[in-house]
């Protein structure tokens, strides 16, 4: 055993006296239990809520590891959001500790997926029409935005901009990271940046010298210490270890998210629509003949879509099946002579990003005919995108394990791993088994091995919030919120004087909420997503304390609002995945087949997870105090009841409305 423990724990303490800050026992556990984990190569699971300092908890372990023994440790995140804060925030705070120990500070960098990075050959070669300017990009911008001029005209004058910042970006050494671009809306980006598939290669690319991409990867190879996300962990697992850098030890944040991330990764979309437009893009190198029969097999696709129900498909002989196989087929053939380069038009480059383009619809429509038995297959059907085909895998356990945990000590870290009041569950799901678990003061003796351990939260939950049950209401219903709940939902709202945040199972109960609201309550600003952009309501959020956010899924785990803007959570339903949800059903039929309890693995597994990281929302300081409310008996009355409260912080509870409503109004007061 080395003395990294003993390293991380003097490092800590100089970062935690920089911070002007005292010393967390949670956090100092955390840094011991990192630092064994990466001595021995065993795998860590830890818990460890929110305002524990969780970042510095691996962060300075890691590098210490990485500077010894000169390998790189790998961070992996679910968001860019989280990927920023240790990059500005928490990296340098920790490089500074652990030089202070090993006597150089430690190399870092960020590394995203190739589409967060401006694509030269796409600003330089492939920009289309010229737009000639007495303005800067940056002057033209504002001036079309204050001139009301349209979105198109809005467009160009972005893209000016990002076109003249790539430049600048590639004459000072920068690596025109979209976090650090000017202003832009994602249209813009996409203008200027180039899908994963369309790449040439840097070998290929008459810009490969300079690709941003190749230069964050370059700098990523020297690095101690390299951030990523989830999505990219992934893909690098998919395809052979060829979109990281070499690396030994990862370390997976935001771990509760893993499996949607990785999943999402793993997943892929056919429409006709799709057919079309690579068709139409691949028709200049292509005779005629097959030209015309790819635009053909668009339409063929979309009538067989038609006439199928949407849902999971199983049968080998249904239409879609049989569409995605024709699919694969004319497109084989595609792939075929768009290597060759016949045709009428001769770039070479756009004849190179065709062919990639249309070799992703190869694979996709192989994957899905094929109807691999770990693989889901589903039709859905959108108002505004159509009919598609959807194919993702049925687990991502076996990804994990078979390229991510048999070759790296990995350790996953979030403020709620546990499901009822156990780690398991999330263990099965990203691919430890529950044979291989030790107990936290074991020595591991096989790499394959595990530990877990909940390394608490500074925050005393059951004196600074209270979970509040309506058990008077009806069970919610799949038609939205009800009168009697919005009633209950206005009253509390009212004793808390806005300063709440209400998070919905669906868009159309967060819009009947807030109508509802703004007729009893009128006094209140009541805000909804959808209704602006999400940070610039959440910015409002913070700065009028008096005010009401309403939203969906992106809000249960993407706020941070500490203090007293924020002294009511509502909770309108348990947030059990759709019914209808060809995915979530076929991982519940999957467990009930080996002889598990399908619906208590899958379906309110996710349950507690969101309920969990939803509640959090309410207590994010020593100072916050509040009420939790879920407008929604079934977490007191339900039989599964028990296993979803274990996974919620350790509130108060209470059924009574009246002690809710008191408290609230105390605050008040005070």
């Amino acid at each position: 055993m080395s003395d990294l423990p003993g390293q991380a724990s003097q490092a800590l303490a100089a970062a935690v006296a920089a911070l002007g800050g005292t010393s967390r026992p949670g956090q100092q556990t955390m840094s011991d239990q990192v630092a064994a984990s990466l001595d021995e190569g065993v795998h860590l699971l830890v818990q460890a809520g929110t305002g524990t300092g969780k970042s510095l908890g691996y962060l300075i372990p890691a590098m210490i590891w990485a500077v010894g023994s000169k390998q790189t440790a790998l961070v992996a995140t679910a968001t860019l959001a989280l990927q920023a804060q240790l990059a500005h925030k928490d990296i340098p705070i920790a490089a500074r500790a652990v030089a202070s120990v090993v006597g150089r500070e430690p190399r870092t960098q960020i590394l995203k997926g190739r589409s967060n990075y401006i694509c030269l050959l796409r600003v330089r070669d492939q920009t289309g029409g010229e737009q000639d300017s007495l303005l800067g990009g940056a002057e033209l911008v504002e001036a079309v935005r204050d001139s009301g001029s349209d979105a198109t005209s809005s467009l160009g004058a972005e893209v000016i901009a990002l076109r003249e910042w790539a430049d600048d970006q590639a004459k000072d050494g920068g690596l025109a990271d979209r976090d650090d671009a000017p202003s832009h809306s994602p249209r813009a980006w996409a203008q200027v940046s180039v899908p994963v598939r369309e790449c040439l290669g840097a070998n290929v690319c008459p810009y490969g010298a300079e690709c941003f991409v190749e230069e964050a990867r370059a700098r990523a190879r020297q690095a101690d210490l390299v951030v990523t996300n989830h999505a990219l962990l992934a893909i690098n697992a998919m395809h052979g270890g060829t979109a990281l850098p070499e690396y030994g030890p990862v370390i997976i944040d935001e771990a509760h998210e893993l499996v949607n991330r990785v999943t999402g990764a793993a997943s892929s979309e056919l429409s006709a629509q799709q057919i079309g437009r690579v068709s139409k893009r691949a028709s200049a190198w292509l005779d005629d003949d097959l030209a015309t029969e790819l635009l053909e097999v668009a339409d063929t696709f979309a009538d067989a879509l038609a006439e199928v129900a949407p849902g999971r498909i199983t049968e080998p002989g249904s239409l879609a099946v049989e569409a995605a196989a024709l699919v694969r087929e004319v497109s084989r053939r595609a792939v075929s002579a768009l290597a060759t380069g016949s045709g009428q038009s001769s770039d070479p480059e756009q004849r190179q990003q065709a062919a990639s383009a249309m070799k992703e619809i190869f694979e996709i429509a192989e994957r899905m005919a094929r109807l691999d038995e770990h693989d889901v297959v589903w039709l859905s059907a959108h108002d505004r995108f159509g009919r598609q085909l959807n194919v993702a895998p049925l687990s991502v356990a076996g990804l994990m394990r078979e390229n991510v945990l048999e070759e790296h000590p990995t350790i996953l870290t979030s403020a709620t791993l546990t499901v009822g009041g156990a780690f398991e569950s999330m263990a099965g799901s990203v691919g430890l088994r529950r044979a291989d678990r030790i107990a936290a003061d074991t020595e591991a003796g096989d790499a394959g091995q595990w530990r877990a351990i909940d390394v608490g939260s500074p925050f005393d939950y059951a004196k600074q919030g209270i979970l509040y049950v309506a058990t008077g209401l009806r069970n919610p219903g799949r038609d939205g919120i009800g009168a009697d709940a919005l009633a209950e939902l206005a009253e509390l709202i009212w004793a808390a004087d806005g300063r709440t945040l209400g998070l919905f199972a669906s868009q159309r109960s967060a819009e009947a909420a807030a109508e509802h609201l703004r007729g009893a309550l009128p006094g209140l600003n009541v805000m909804c997503q959808g209704e602006a952009n999400l940070s610039e309501l959440t910015r409002t959020f913070i700065a009028e304390e008096d005010s009401v956010l309403l939203g969906t899924m992106s809000l249960w785990q993407g706020i941070d609002v500490p203090g007293d803007t924020c002294r009511l959570v509502v909770i309108d339903k348990i947030p059990f995945p759709r019914p209808d949800d060809p995915l979530m059903q076929a991982r519940q039929q999957a467990v009930a087949q080996a002889g598990g309890n399908g619906f208590m693995q899958v379906a309110a597994s996710h349950a507690a997870l969101l309920l969990a990281q939803g509640a959090g929302r309410l207590i994010r300081s020593t100072s916050d105090r509040g009420v939790v409310a879920v407008l929604d008996p079934r977490l007191i009355k339900a039989r599964y009841s028990g296993f979803l409260r274990a996974s919620l912080p350790p509130f108060w509870t209470t059924t009574d409305a009246e002690v809710a409503i008191q408290a609230l109004q105390r605050l008040g007061t005070s």
